[in-house]
C-alpha cells in the first residue's frame, strides 16, 4: 500500500508477481513480501533482545538472517532492473544496506531491509486486490445460447456463435452477444450496458447488446458480432487497457527517486574518488559509505505507508474503501468529478412523480385501476405504481402486450395501461408531453375506450444530491454528469441537481472517451455504480464506486468504493484524502530535509555512522507519529455517524446475518 512512496524497481518483476502469486492474494499473509518482512522483523527483534542480553555472537547471526530475509523481497528485482538500466528507490535501499554492512552495522542494514519489505508488501497487496475486477462481467453472459441451425434449435456456447446466425431469446434470458432483432417485440433491461434506468422498448430492426435482459417477448435476433468482439468484450478490453495504464503510472516515490538516487550515487562516488586522490583513501571511502547510509530513504520508506494505512483504516470506518496509497494520493488531488446518473445521483428506484387526470376521475382512482393491472406484472414500472396506489383492486384476464402495455378487467370495466402510441393520449396529450420533457416515463390509463389518466414515473434524485453538488462547487470542484439515459431525463435531473455540464445517451466506450477528455484538463474522478460505468471508472485518474447498490464489477474496477447509500460520503472522502495527502507530503518533505541535513554533516565527518543511525531512528519515530495522524480527524465521529446510518438504513446493504456488505480490501 505504499503506492505513494515506494515503487517496485522493475515493472517486469511486477508482471511476474501478477502471474504467479499476488494476483491471487486474498489475504495480506498471501503476499510474499509480507511473509518475508514478518520473518525479517521477528529475527531482527530476537537479535536486538540477544544483543541487550550480551549475546553479541548470536545477535549478529540473527541480524544477518533478518537482513537476508528482508533483502530477498526486493534485491533480486533491483538487480534485474539494474541490468536493464533502471534505477529506483530499491537501488538506493540496496546500496545503503550494503554500505551499512561494510561499515559493520548489520543491524542497521537489516532494519532498512525490513522497513522497505514492509512497504513493498503493503503495496503489492493493495494492487492485487484491484486485479480480477472483470470477473463479475462473466456472469452477464449466459452459458448457452439457442440458435437455429438447419431448421433445428441448438444450444451452443456463446463463443461458438457466428455472425449471421439467428439467435432465439426467451423472456427473462440474457443476450449472449450483440445482434439485430428480426422478429418479436419486448422491453429490454439494458441498464448493465448503457445505464438506461427504464426498460427500452425494442422491435424488428433494433440493435440489442450482449448482457441485456429480455423482457416478456420472445425474440429472434440476427447475430452481428462474435463473443470476442461484442459490447461486453469491448468493456473488458477498455478496463484491462486502463488498469494497465494506471499500473504503470509513476508514483510519488518514483518522482522523488528519479533525480535523488542517481544524484546520491554520483555524489558518493565523487566523495570516494576525489577524497582518495586528495587524502586518505580509507577515510574517504568510509565517509562515502556513511553518506550513502545517511541518504537512505529509510524514514520515507516507512512513513508514507503508515500514513496510508492510517488513512485507509479511518476511511473504512466511515464507509469509504480506498485501495492503496496511489488511490489515496489521487483522491486528494482530484479537481474534476464526473457523476453517473442512475444509481449515483439517483436512487435507482423509479417512483410516481405526477398523475394527470380528466374531469371524469380522480388521481386515486387512476392509480388504483393501474395498480390492479400492475399487480400481475413484473415490469419495473409496476413497483412504482403499486407503491403509489392506496388500494389495489382485483383484476381479471390480465394480459401483457409485448412492447406496449397491459390489458385486463377490473370489476365490469375493461382497462388498458400502456405507452403513448399504443394508447391514444387524446385530451391529455399536452400533459404527457410535459411529463416526457421532464424526463419521466408516461403511462396512459384507458377505461372502456376512454383515456382517464396519465402516470409519470421517474428515477428521482437522491435527497442529498443537490446539497452534495452545491458543496463540491463551493470547494472548487468541476462537476459533470455522464449517463446512458435519454437526453430529456438527463437534462431534467441535472437541472434539479444544479449540474450544468451534461452528456447523455452514452455507451460505455463514450463515457470512457469523455472521461479521457476531462483528464486532459486536470485530475478527474469518475463516480458510478454499474457495469456500464466500468470502462469510465478505469479510464479516470480515480474511479469511485457507489458500493451499497453498486455492481461487483464497479466495486472491483474502482479505486475507491463508497459503501454507504449516501452521496454525502463523496465530499467527506475527498476532504479526508486532501488532509491525508498533506500529511504524506509533510512526511516526504521531512524525509528529504533529513537527507539534505545528514549528507553534509556526514561528508564533513561531524556525524559518524552511529550518529547517523540514531538520527534515522529518531526521524522514523517522528514521521510515523505524524503518519498516524492521517487516521484521526476532528469531524471523523460525525462522518462515521453519517456513514453508519446510511449503510444501516439501506435494504441492500446487509446480508442474511444482518452484517454490512463490505468487500475485503485490507
Amino acid at each position: 500500500m505504499s503506492d505513494a512512496c515506494c515503487a517496485h524497481p522493475d515493472e517486469d518483476e511486477r508482471t511476474d508477481h501478477d502471474e504467479h502469486g499476488e494476483a491471487q492474494a486474498e489475504r495480506l499473509w498471501d503476499v510474499d513480501e509480507i511473509r518475508g518482512a514478518a520473518l525479517s522483523g521477528v529475527l531482527l527483534a530476537a537479535g536486538f533482545l540477544l544483543s541487550r542480553a550480551g549475546q553479541d555472537g548470536w545477535a549478529l547471526g540473527l541480524n544477518i538472517a533478518a537482513l537476508l530475509a528482508g533483502a530477498a523481497t526486493f534485491v533480486p528485482g533491483t538487480l534485474r532492473a539494474l541490468v536493464k538500466g533502471r534505477i529506483g528507490v530499491g537501488t538506493l535501499m540496496t546500496i545503503a544496506a550494503v554500505g551499512a554492512v561494510v561499515l559493520g552495522e548489520v543491524q542497521e542494514a537489516a532494519t532498512l531491509a525490513f522497513l522497505y519489505s514492509v512497504s513493498e508488501g503493503l503495496e503489492e497487496y493493495s494492487l492485487a486486490k484491484t486485479r480480477g475486477g472483470l470477473r463479475a462481467l462473466l456472469s452477464l453472459v449466459p452459458e448457452l445460447a439457442t440458435v437455429r441451425r438447419d431448421g433445428t434449435e441448438v444450444a451452443v456456447a456463446p463463443k461458438d456463435l457466428h455472425v449471421g446466425e439467428v439467435m432465439l431469446v426467451k423472456p427473462g434470458e440474457r443476450l449472449a452477444t450483440d445482434g439485430t432483432i428480426i422478429a418479436g417485440r419486448t422491453a429490454l433491461d439494458v441498464s448493465a450496458i448503457t445505464g438506461e434506468s427504464m426498460p427500452v422498448e425494442a422491435g424488428p430492426g433494433a440493435e440489442v447488446y450482449a448482457g441485456s435482459i429480455n423482457g416478456t417477448g420472445a425474440l429472434e435476433v440476427e447475430v452481428t458480432t462474435t463473443a470476442e468482439n461484442n459490447s461486453l468484450a469491448r468493456i473488458v478490453h477498455i478496463v484491462e487497457a486502463e488498469q494497465s495504464r494506471k499500473g504503470a503510472t509513476q508514483r510519488l516515490a518514483d518522482k522523488v527517486a528519479k533525480p535523488l538516487v542517481p544524484g546520491i550515487m554520483i555524489l558518493a562516488a565523487l566523495i570516494a574518488v576525489v577524497g582518495s586522490l586528495a587524502g586518505d583513501p580509507e577515510l574517504w571511502i568510509e565517509r562515502a559509505l556513511v553518506v550513502l547510509v545517511a541518504a537512505s530513504p529509510c524514514a520515507l520508506a516507512i512513513s508514507v505507508p503508515v500514513a496510508v494505512v492510517s488513512a485507509v483504516g479511518a476511511g473504512s470506518r466511515f464507509g469509504v474503501l480506498i485501495k492503496g496509497g496511489a488511490a489515496l494520493e489521487t483522491l486528494g488531488r482530484v479537481r474534476t468529478i464526473a457523476l453517473d446518473k442512475t444509481g449515483t445521483l439517483t436512487a435507482n428506484r423509479p417512483v410516481v412523480v405526477d398523475v394527470a387526470t380528466t374531469d371524469e376521475t380522480s388521481r386515486e382512482e387512476v392509480l388504483s385501476l393501474a395498480a390492479g393491472l400492475e399487480a400481475r406484472s413484473d415490469h419495473p414500472l409496476a413497483r412504482a405504481v403499486l407503491a403509489a396506489a392506496g388500494t389495489v383492486p382485483a383484476a381479471a384476464d390480465v394480459e401483457a402486450v409485448t412492447g406496449a402495455g397491459l390489458t385486463g378487467t377490473v370489476g365490469a370495466r375493461r382497462v388498458r395501461l400502456g405507452r403513448p402510441g399504443w394508447v391514444d393520449p387524446a385530451g391529455l396529450a399536452a400533459q404527457v408531453t410535459g411529463m416526457q420533457q421532464a424526463g419521466a416515463t408516461a403511462v396512459l390509463l384507458e377505461v372502456d375506450g376512454r383515456v382517464l389518466g396519465a402516470i409519470a414515473v421517474r428515477d428521482e434524485l437522491r435527497t442529498e444530491a443537490r446539497e452534495v453538488v452545491a458543496r463540491l462547487g463551493r470547494e472548487g470542484y468541476t462537476v459533470t454528469m455522464l449517463t446512458g439515459d435519454n437526453a430529456a431525463t438527463a437534462q431534467a435531473l441535472a437541472a434539479e441537481a444544479g449540474i450544468t455540464n451534461v452528456h447523455a445517451e452514452l455507451r460505455p466506450e463514450d463515457k470512457s472517451r469523455l472521461v479521457g477528455e476531462l483528464r486532459a484538463r486536470g485530475v478527474t474522478a469518475m463516480v458510478g455504480d454499474g457495469v456500464n460505468d466500468a470502462p469510465a471508472l478505469a479510464t479516470a485518474d480515480l474511479g469511485v464506486a457507489m458500493g451499497a447498490m453498486g455492481s461487483d464489477v464497479a466495486i472491483e474496477t474502482a479505486d475507491v468504493a463508497l459503501m454507504g447509500d449516501d452521496l454525502r460520503l463523496l465530499p467527506q472522502a475527498l476532504a479526508h484524502a486532501r488532509r491525508s495527502r498533506r500529511i504524506m507530503l509533510q512526511n516526504v518533505g521531512l524525509s528529504l530535509v533529513l537527507i539534505a541535513v545528514l549528507i553534509p554533516l556526514a561528508l564533513a565527518g561531524i556525524l559518524g555512522l552511529a550518529a547517523v543511525v540514531l538520527v534515522h531512528e529518531l526521524a522514523e519515530v517522528v514521521v510515523i507519529a505524524n503518519g498516524v495522524r492521517a487516521g484521526r480527524s476532528a469531524d471523523l465521529s460525525a462522518i462515521i455517524a453519517l456513514a453508519s446510518s446510511s449503510v444501516a438504513g439501506h435494504p441492500h446493504s446487509r446480508g442474511a446475518a444482518g452484517t454490512a456488505r463490505v468487500p475485503t480490501v485490507l
